[in-house]
């Protein structure tokens, strides 16, 4: 996997937490720089942290599997991306972002959702490892530089415009994953 297509999966994971993030800032109404922090690094970080440690779950079965390794990736892949997208559909309009949790930068708080938010990036991180040809120090970098990004910025967005960019954040990402295993499967198949 390239730079592009990394860049690509480090955005496509990061919408769960941007969605979050936004939600953060509406429930905030006022964003200060502490919360795009602090959502930037406990989001960022464990986007981050996942994948390195997917990877390395994966790397130790990737032997036993190299002939459908390609297939693992595409299902993985398609599976969180679809997920996405039926979160994505199948909400109301808007967020419930005016409960207490939603307006919370607690430890407890910000362990639960970035660890609720990172878990996709842990199979993504068995993908790769599935992928083969990956770079997993620029894949996790990207990835959680990008997610910590995205959040802070969600913070902000979310205070500004409301929950207006929750639902196609979600779509956005759970498109790009689907189209990433599907060019994992189609390389590997001999297609492109």
């Amino acid at each position: 996997m390239g730079f592009w297509e990394l860049l690509l999966l480090a955005i496509g994971v990061s919408m769960d937490a941007f969605a979050v993030s936004v939600c953060k800032g509406l429930s905030t109404k006022k964003a200060s720089p502490v919360h795009m922090a602090k959502c930037g690094v406990w989001f960022g970080g464990f986007q981050a942290l996942m994948p390195l440690i997917g990877f390395l779950l994966g790397s130790l079965f990737a032997e036993a599997i190299v002939a459908v390794d390609h297939w693992v990736a595409f299902l993985l892949l398609g599976w969180i991306g679809a997920n996405m997208l039926k979160e994505a559909f199948s909400k109301e309009e808007g967020c419930d972002c005016d409960n207490e949790k939603n307006a919370d930068f607690s430890i407890k708080t910000m362990l639960t959702m970035a660890v609720a938010t990172s878990i996709d990036a842990l199979a993504v991180g068995i993908s790769l490892a599935m992928a083969g040809n990956v770079n997993i120090w620029v894949a996790i970098l990207l990835i959680g530089l990008v997610t910590g990004s995205l959040s802070a910025l969600g913070v902000k967005l979310g205070s500004i415009f409301g929950d207006k960019f929750e639902k196609k954040a979600q779509i956005a990402g759970g498109v790009i994953l689907i189209l990433l295993g599907i060019k994992i499967l189609l390389e590997h198949l001999g297609v492109l």
